[in-house]
């Protein structure tokens, strides 16, 4: 495949194979699409984005369209369609759009044709007619021509159900495939999924439904199956007798920003650890699934996932932000100084949950989820801590292993291990073997995850999203304890804008099994 260059540069089409030639080969050369998939159709395609005015669909999807488009991975016939209740133009839009799509000077003619393909409909999300006038334009677009349909929702949860409604009565194609692209948060609780994804499965089939949680499209949570399963050595010691504690973490450094009155209505257990954490831990602690085709996959993830007991405020700690007096700017606001948020609101921005899963691989293993805004860095990874050497002679200077798989920033495995330090004495320390993304992989690009996902639609591949028995089991477990929060209106424990989080966190971990030593700094980080 050709190299791209870091930050979404363009790929070199005068490699040998062309990134889509590529991709074509590596989807046949595998199982991971699924039987049937589409992708090499060379019916038209229409991509229609639900929300196009909004900051999802301006920062994410139509940058991703583009860099698809200027790389030569989308079917040469795809047209696009936004759709929002804003009154503007495809001028407006593609203005609105242009500071987040990263457009080299030699790529300009490119990205005038990229915009050629588009059209706008305004309307409501509510309005028969209003459907009535996108499909009539859908129908324009195509020229007649059979053709396959993707519908994006860069929409609230609120309006999935009429949106899809309408979707299903006036906009399906008759002749091609349908797909339609789920956008998380799916419900608020166990009863609300339900009713979404029962409401889901009336209008079309579990294989036209792509529940999407970016993270699924991340490098390192990617390769998380290779690394549990192409690796010997890793999966002799992947159990209860070797490991003692896993750590999964996600820090962010900043705050709300504005977005108070979004966050206020979900937390950070809602918005991060129930999604994206949880599908973490599915992937690292999973049986070897028979192939790696998406179902076998997603069957042995809800394996995980039913051995795990619902959590309760026993098993957790909260906390919530508040200003650093010593700070600058945004640090010195805490959460319920956003005027945006609920006054005297108990809304946690930082969680951290310790869950047991229930089989002979990990029965006694905590698994700690870990999530927090306007913290010290920013940070995802899994940190799975071995056991203590038995039978220490180094007089106490001995430290736990760890392997250690960063999700962002700088994607990196390592292994943490002891060495003698060089030199006459005998003195140990901690060292690593690393593997850094941006030294072993220099001239690679990493595409953004939403570039993985929105092409594995395309493909008809479903491996990276999230399926209903999933979300199920998932809402099982976050349920009881969301509604108890709720209940008895529990207080996070204040912590300060810039720190670790709350203090009772380290205890809680320490309390599981995991050790935290303070002493070691890994070189490759950024």
């Amino acid at each position: 495949m050709g190299t791209k260059q870091k930050n979404n540069g363009n790929i070199n089409h005068d490699e040998e194979e062309t990134a889509l030639s590529y991709i074509i080969k590596s989807l046949e050369d595998s199982s991971m699409a699924c039987e049937g998939a589409h992708f090499y159709s060379h019916m038209p395609h229409t991509f229609t984005v639900f929300g196009a005015s909004g900051d999802l669909a301006k920062k994410k999807i139509y940058p991703t369209l583009w860099w698809l488009y200027r790389d030569n991975l989308l079917p040469k016939s795809t047209k696009f369609c936004g759709y929002a209740r804003s009154k503007m133009t495809v001028a407006e839009l593609r203005e609105k759009c242009h500071q987040y799509m990263n457009v080299k000077p030699s790529e300009q003619q490119l990205y005038e044709e990229f915009w050629s393909h588009h059209v706008y409909v305004a309307g409501n999300y509510d309005q028969h007619a209003d459907f009535l006038t996108l499909k009539e334009q859908l129908a324009k677009m195509e020229c007649g021509s059979n053709c396959n349909r993707i519908f994006y929702l860069a929409l609230p949860p609120s309006i999935f159900e009429q949106v899809t409604v309408n979707i299903k009565q006036l906009c399906l194609s008759e002749s091609g495939w349908n797909r339609v692209i789920i956008e998380k948060p799916f419900g608020r609780d166990d009863v609300s999924s339900k009713k979404l994804c029962d409401h889901l499965a009336s209008l079309f089939h579990e294989e036209q439904i792509y529940r999407i949680d970016h993270y699924l499209g991340k490098e390192m949570v990617q390769n998380l199956m290779t690394i549990r399963f192409a690796n010997r050595f890793l999966n002799s010691t992947w159990n209860r007798e070797n490991i003692a504690s896993v750590l999964i973490t996600f820090k962010e450094p900043f705050g709300t920003q504005g977005r108070g009155g979004y966050f206020d209505e979900f937390g950070i257990i809602r918005d991060v650890m129930q999604n994206h954490l949880l599908q973490i831990l599915s992937l690292v602690a999973m049986e070897k699934p028979n192939s790696c085709h998406p179902d076998d996959i997603r069957d042995e993830k809800v394996k995980v996932l039913k051995s795990i007991p619902a959590l309760t405020l026993d098993d957790m700690v909260l906390g919530q932000y508040v200003g650093n007096p010593n700070g600058e700017g945004d640090e010195r606001v805490g959460y319920l100084d956003d005027p945006t948020v609920k006054e005297n609101s108990n809304t946690p921005t930082y969680a951290l949950g310790v869950l047991r899963i229930n089989n002979e691989r990990w029965e006694d293993v905590p698994f700690m989820l870990r999530c927090g805004k306007a913290l010290n860095e920013r940070k995802a990874e899994v940190r799975v801590q071995y056991r203590d050497v038995p039978g220490d002679i180094f007089q106490g200077k001995n430290k736990r292993n760890e392997l250690v798989i960063r999700v962002q920033p700088g994607e990196a495995v390592y292994f943490k291990m002891m060495s003698k330090r060089p030199g006459i004495s005998f003195d140990i320390e901690e060292t690593e073997l690393d593997l850094t993304y941006e030294h072993r992989y220099k001239d690679s690009y990493l595409p953004d995850a939403y570039e993985r996902l929105i092409l594995d639609v395309f493909c008809g591949s479903q491996m990276h999203f999230v399926r209903s028995d999933e979300l199920r089991e998932a809402w099982r477990i976050f349920t009881p304890v969301l509604h108890e929060i709720e209940k008895q209106g529990v207080q996070p424990i204040p912590y300060v804008y810039g720190s670790r989080g709350p203090k009772e966190a380290d205890k809680m971990t320490k309390e599981n099994n995991f050790k935290y030593y303070g002493s070691y700094k890994w070189h490759g980080k950024k």
